[in-house]
């Protein structure tokens, strides 16, 4: 599919709602290892839906704070296409965990300030992709945006090279804004899309997708 803009639906963890990411034409899914995580899943049931996304989209196992030896096993038993490092992994630790699993690497960064953007050069050349996401609040439980955007302005002063994937309490509402504030290469979404933490609701799912891919077309033609 030659999508204007890739979409990644992520914490995907039963059949029906993976069916309807794929029917909806997502990209790239995404399935949670995070025990913390409302949308976590066992190796089993990650197993299960990968095969059922295996040749039809690119499958993303998101880890956080694993070692060499922890990712490297989920790789080898798995088969992702990418894997997606969401924790404290610093610039080395992402470059050693690249090198180990033998598959590309995405490192998602947490955005809030202007300050928060200096870790890119950082790890601009650990890893194959960056995800710029929202931070957590500081009591959070586990990583990501928690269904809050950031201020997408301060992506403008970005080296316009830097294909990165945009995260971060998108939804089908804001996705277009965010595209076109932004300018992302890609955009990833997972709470955006549920009707409750860790369920996905297929319409929304379709609608992000729909909008996502408006935007980036009307963005291209600009």
């Amino acid at each position: 599919m030659n999508s204007p803009i890739p979409v990644k639906i992520c914490g995907l963890s039963t059949p029906e709602t993976l069916h309807a990411a794929l029917d909806a034409g997502a990209d790239m899914i995404g399935l949670n290892f995070h025990p913390k995580s409302p949308r976590f899943v066992t190796l089993e049931r990650a197993a299960e839906l990968a095969a059922i996304a295996r040749g039809k989209t690119e499958i993303v196992a998101l880890i956080v704070d694993w070692n060499e030896r922890q990712a490297a096993e989920l790789v080898a038993a798995l088969k992702p296409d990418w894997l997606q490092l969401h924790g404290r992994e610093t610039p080395d630790e992402t470059a050693a965990l690249r090198r180990a699993v033998g598959v590309p690497v995405m490192k998602a960064l947490g955005i809030a300030t202007a300050e928060d953007l200096e870790a890119v050069a950082a790890y601009r050349d650990a890893a194959d992709r960056l995800l710029l996401d929202a931070k957590p609040p500081k009591d959070a439980a586990y990583p990501g945006g928690h269904g809050r955007p950031f201020d997408w302005t301060l992506l403008a002063d970005l080296d316009p090279s830097l294909r990165f994937m945009l995260s971060g309490g998108l939804n089908p509402a804001n996705v277009a804004d965010a595209i076109r504030i932004a300018r992302p290469a890609s955009v990833d979404v997972s709470s955006g899309v549920e009707s409750a933490p860790g369920v996905k609701d297929p319409a929304r799912i379709a609608e992000f997708i729909a909008a996502a891919r408006k935007a980036a077309a009307t963005v291209q033609e600009g």
